[in-house]
């Protein structure tokens, strides 16, 4: 699970849940924004699923379309993308939270 923050700039709570597919690599199976993504966020805590706070990914990840396989190539993309955005923030990328951390 990716989050988002309501914070700098304005930005509305955003959460997306992602799936493991094995080979085919990982795909979207829940998006939400607000007061949905909270709800999302509290399951996800309330289950002891990890929750990874990134306000870049979890925007991009939003973009995509439910229950559509996340090809390798646009992994790949994402990838290089958050590279270029840690490096161009402060040189280093989030860490995941644990529930008990964000309860």
């Amino acid at each position: 699970m990716e989050r988002a923050e309501d914070g700098k700039g304005g930005r509305r709570q955003v959460a997306v849940a992602l799936r493991a597919d094995g080979a085919a690599g990982a795909r979207v199976v829940a998006s939400g924004r607000g007061a949905l993504a909270e709800d999302m966020l509290r399951l996800a805590f309330a289950a002891g699923i990890k929750v990874r706070e990134d306000a870049d990914l979890a925007e991009i990840l939003s973009a995509l379309e439910i229950d559509a396989d996340m090809p390798v190539e646009a992994m790949a993309a994402v990838a290089e993308v958050l590279a270029r955005l840690y490096a161009l923030n402060d040189g280093s990328a989030p860490a995941a939270l644990d529930a008990e951390e964000s309860s």
